[in-house]
């Protein structure tokens, strides 16, 4: 399979990195980046071929575009009369529906709208996957292979794909925001910064790998933490009273409520 790969940012460049990592043949990848010293930058890191965006959709099997959602518009209009005719067209930009793709590629192109998130980065991502009308069950496993290269990936409906993209894919910065928070409460407890961040990190890191080695629910999980009038129970009644909870859930809904609004025709 040959795999063309449009825009070599930070998200383009780790699903490159993610494909030979997990034995992709560089021969069969290509890359194409408007900024074209950056497009040299990845061409000679990686071993894989760099052109222009035109070029490299013709001839691609699987065709990753990774562009900036006000880029699209045009750039599937450069790209879509070089298309193969049933190359598969994956699409990792925030906000662009299958309706936008679709209308503006040749009539019955396959394409997959994702949301990854930025554990990409690191090989951990977790992907939304959303198929169109056209894509077969061999091309949707091609997409799935191709994310799986650098996380986990799930299938949801397109009309799941705003909450997801509120959950997993604006995830990250509410952990991050979580720990920070906590970073600095212990440096106000007294605990030098460096060893706060250590202290919250491994936490973090522990307490993720629970969730996914143990299959239980995180609120066992939870109460096995907590001890009848103890310290945790302390702090948990604070957050409850401060109705962190309801304050999550409104967080995540305006998340969700403004994946919708940047999903609306412009």
């Amino acid at each position: 399979m040959t795999v063309a790969i449009i825009g070599a940012g930070r998200i383009g460049e780790a699903l490159l990195a993610g494909l030979l990592k997990s034995g992709f043949d560089p021969a069969g990848i290509v890359v194409a980046e408007k900024d074209s010293a950056r497009a040299a930058a990845v061409s000679t890191q990686h071993g894989v071929r760099a052109t222009t965006p035109k070029d490299a959709a013709a001839g691609a099997e699987l065709l990753v575009i990774a562009v900036k959602p006000q880029d699209m518009a045009s750039l599937l209009a450069e790209i879509g009369p070089a298309l193969e005719p049933a190359a598969l067209v994956v699409s990792l930009a925030a906000g662009i529906t299958l309706d936008f793709l679709q209308s503006h590629l040749p009539a019955g192109t396959p394409v997959v709208r994702v949301m990854p998130n930025t554990p990409l980065l690191v090989g951990e991502a977790m992907s939304a996957l959303s198929a169109g009308g056209h894509v077969g069950e061999e091309q949707l496993e091609r997409a799935e292979a191709l994310l799986g290269s650098v996380g986990r990936v799930v299938r949801v409906p397109e009309s799941q794909l705003d909450a997801a993209t509120a959950l997993s894919g604006s995830g990250p910065a509410y952990f991050f925001y979580l720990i920070d928070a906590m970073i600095e409460a212990g440096v106000l407890l007294g605990v030098p910064r460096a060893l706060a961040t250590e202290l919250m990190v491994q936490t973090a890191l522990g307490s993720a790998r629970m969730l996914r080695e143990s299959g239980e629910h995180p609120a066992l999980l939870r109460e096995a933490v907590t001890s009848p009038a103890g310290t945790t129970a302390a702090a948990l009644a604070e957050l409850d009273r401060r109705a962190v909870r309801g304050a999550i859930l409104d967080a995540l809904t305006a998340a969700r409520d403004r994946s919708v609004e940047l999903g609306r025709p412009r």
